[in-house]
């Protein structure tokens, strides 16, 4: 998914823009997959965001204000709000302390656990370094770039299955054991030192590359006392990759210990535990798959390759159709709009996720795509493209929609249509009781899982639900591309649809947040 992504459409054009942009050439293409299923939708018709989830986007941007100072401010300790999933997958806590300048020193717990629940322990790494912030990033708008140096780690193992699977992956010399040694529960070993150049963290395929890249925002809410988050850099997603990988996203962000979200009681949990004695999270109520309805972000949303981003989506699971709109801008607070990206398909459930429990694997096609462009270089860059490779040649204006399904999609932006991806989804219940859509993560080289083995293993930002009822199909206005005759009034009806548009945005923004 697109951005979030039944299939990730506009992120594909993102990726591809800015390649072009920076002269960097790349020869991926979306793999076409078996004749598409008939649409329950006409997308001749443009998609709009229905009243009532546009008014709950502005609630969600303005029900507080957000601040951001560069660089940060890291002194205090920073927590997991929930259990985390890390490609692989992984499932683990995180409890960062950094301590005041001028030493810039870092004490960071990480606790991984052998269930997607994080309910059982598998070991605990100590993190022990140096952090040193640099500029602001010149890729990842809104971030501060930074160098992290590593003292020592060690680990602590708290299972017998742990003791198991780390025996067979890590040497022996590593862990300090003799021959016919065996490791043993609670005992701390140490895996990094760099006074005496040991160094077993590839083995473990451990890496803090997230440290060179942060972001710190606080909510200023309107009831409450100032809530702070934490981000750190996204860890990629290929294994091999991620001990290099310089990040450009963000992970999903710690809590401050003293100020963070209310109610959350993983936050006093994860923030009370220690190597030796890691945070149970609490059991959690199962929640069946439930797609019925419109789904929306709760934030303006960051992924790798420089993407700021708004998602939209409405599934109708008796006739297995999603629906999607996703709003890209140029700057981490979504104020900036650079294109719009309308798409549409079909979905199949393909069963429960044997590799993250309660999560369930599904697979989507994309039959039909449009595009709204508001940025006049990659405006340019479309209509220079020749006739029939990528909608309507020279017809892109700025606003206007471009129907890229007719001609397959757009060969000078690496789409090809129809589509196949293979996801992954899960629902939880956030710390108010509402329902959370987890959407699988995108792979971080900007390529598609167009295969079963490239299934995603973890997740991207949750999203929350803006409407649940049994009529899902998403308000229309009719429109036609550039026309002239009576078709013309079409567009006249488009345009005054986004002026509509545009003025609730500007509404948003006005009340929306100040860096």
């Amino acid at each position: 998914m697109a951005g979030g992504r039944p299939i990730h459409l506009l992120e594909r054009i993102w990726i591809v823009f800015l390649a072009q942009v920076l002269c960097v050439r790349g020869s991926k293409l979306w793999e076409v997959p078996t004749a598409p299923l008939t649409p329950h939708t006409n997308l001749s018709m443009r998609l709009l965001w229905k009243p009532h989830c546009q008014a709950q986007l502005c609630h969600l941007q303005n029900e507080e204000r957000i601040t951001v100072t560069i660089p940060p401010k890291l002194e205090g300790h920073w927590v997991s709000s929930r259990c985390e999933v890390r490609p692989g997958p992984e499932f683990l806590t995180r409890s960062y302390t950094f301590y005041q300048s001028p030493t810039h020193l870092f004490r960071a717990l990480q606790h991984y656990y052998s269930d997607s629940k994080c309910h059982i322990p598998a070991y605990s790494l100590v993190i022990r370094g140096k952090l040193r912030l640099r500029q602001a990033s010149w890729i990842t708008r809104g971030a501060t770039e930074a160098e992290h140096h590593l003292h020592k780690v060690g680990m602590v193992i708290h299972s017998q299955k742990a003791i198991h699977n780390l025996a067979t992956s890590l040497p022996s010399y590593c862990l300090g054991l003799k021959t016919g040694g065996h490791l043993v529960l609670h005992r701390f070993y140490e895996l990094f030192n760099a006074k005496a150049e040991k160094d077993c963290l590839g083995a473990l395929g451990f890496s803090m590359m997230e440290l060179e890249l942060l972001r710190v925002e606080t909510h200023h809410h309107p009831h409450s006392r100032p809530a702070q988050e934490l981000f750190l850099g996204d860890v990629h997603t290929d294994w091999n990759e991620r001990l290099h990988h310089r990040p450009t996203g963000y992970q999903e962000p710690l809590q401050n210990a003293l100020h963070h979200i209310h109610p959350c009681p993983v936050c006093a949990l994860v923030y009370r535990a220690s190597e030796q004695h890691p945070p149970i999270l609490p059991s959690s109520r199962s929640i069946p798959l439930d797609l019925k309805g419109r789904w929306l972000s709760q934030r303006c949303e960051t992924r790798p390759a420089i993407l700021f981003l708004t998602r939209l989506f409405v599934f109708n699971e008796d006739q297995h159709t999603w629906e999607g709109t996703y709003q890209h801008y140029s700057d981490p607070m979504c104020r900036q709009p650079s294109f719009t990206v309308l798409a549409s398909g079909h979905y199949a459930k393909a069963g429960q996720s044997v590799k993250v429990h309660g999560a369930t694997e599904l697979v989507f096609k994309v039959t039909q795509a449009k595009v709204v462009v508001f940025d006049r270089a990659l405006l340019g860059e479309l209509n220079l493209l020749q006739n029939g490779s990528c909608g309507q040649v020279g017809g892109w204006k700025v606003g206007a929609e471009q129907d890229i399904t007719w001609t397959d999609g757009c060969d000078g932006l690496g789409i090809r249509l129809p589509h196949k991806e293979y996801e992954l989804f899960k629902m939880e219940t956030d710390h108010r009781g509402r329902p959370l859509l987890f959407i699988g993560e995108r792979p971080t080289d900007g390529s598609s899982p167009d295969r079963p083995a490239k299934r995603p293993t973890s997740f991207q930002t949750p999203m929350v639900q803006c409407n649940k009822g049994n009529r899902v199909a998403p308000r229309y206005s009719s429109y036609s591309d550039h026309s002239t005759g009576p078709k013309a009034s079409s567009a006249n009806t488009l345009y005054s649809s986004l002026i509509l548009l545009f003025i609730a945005h500007i509404w948003c923004w006005n009340m929306f947040v100040q860096i």
